[in-house]
């Protein structure tokens, strides 16, 4: 926001929806409200006290995750497996979102057993326009931190309809909050293929060179492109994948 007070062109998102997308709970609410399925979990916006999660934990279900609101990077995230263990459970949680992020609030997910992590990279111009460049398999992980990440997903395999089902969701979750530039829509699918909208990353990703080994694109160049007001050099048509990639991440 400062930079647009100050005539400097930011190569990013709109200020509107870095804060709808970056607090985790407005963004399950606002993809709700566009019918985008969700992980069930704590629907409620605005900070919730530990009591009203004690309360609400046992409707939602065991096993389940306290993640942060403005978390990211598996940092204030814990798994709950019942309702004895969860006080002291979401006051640890608390303290390392507080030191990470500088927020403490939390919410509450179901943790679904055995699902995949895929992710779709998104492409949006100035004037309405948004592309996919297809999925990210991330399912790799380990303290719940992305370790291997590959395209196209061995899970999704040749199944082109549910390729298409969720690349469709994931420019709609974009439009929903009227999204520029390059974001990653992140969903969970269980072992039945049901798929839910999981968060947004509203930044370029660490990932992204796996996306441009298959397209061909410059996802960067893209990202200037669109930031000096120009339209989409391409048609979702026009995105072709071909062979595939994995990228390997080293974390200490």
């Amino acid at each position: 926001a400062e930079c647009i007070n100050s005539g400097i062109t930011f190569i990013g998102p709109k200020p509107s929806s870095i804060t709808n997308m970056g607090n985790k709970t407005m963004a399950r609410s606002t993809v709700a409200k566009a019918g985008i399925p969700v992980v069930p979990g704590t629907e409620e916006e605005g900070a919730l006290g530990d009591e009203e999660l004690l309360k609400l934990a046992p409707t939602i279900g065991f096993p389940l995750l306290i993640k942060a609101t403005s978390g990211g990077g598996g940092k204030g995230m814990r798994e709950v497996n019942n309702l004895n263990e969860m006080p002291d459970l979401i006051q640890s949680a608390r303290r390392e979102a507080e030191a990470s992020f500088g927020d403490g609030n939390v919410y509450l997910e179901k943790l679904l057993l055995g699902a995949h992590h895929i992710e779709f990279q998104i492409l949006a111009d100035q004037f309405g326009n948004v592309i996919h460049l297809g999925e990210r398999d991330c399912s790799i992980q380990r303290r719940h931190q992305k370790l291997i990440e590959e395209s196209p997903s061995p899970y999704i395999g040749e199944d082109e309809s549910l390729r298409k089902k969720m690349g469709d969701v994931a420019v709609l979750a974009a439009r929903s909050v009227d999204y520029t530039t390059t974001g990653t829509i992140e969903f969970l699918v269980d072992k039945n293929k049901n798929f839910y909208f999981l968060e947004m990353n509203t930044r370029l990703q660490v990932e992204h060179p796996v996306t441009e080994m298959l397209t061909g694109l410059d996802i960067v160049a893209e990202q200037i492109r669109i930031a000096s007001g120009r339209r989409l050099s391409y048609t979702q048509k026009d995105i072709q994948m071909r062979g595939a990639a994995i990228e390997c991440r080293i974390n200490t």
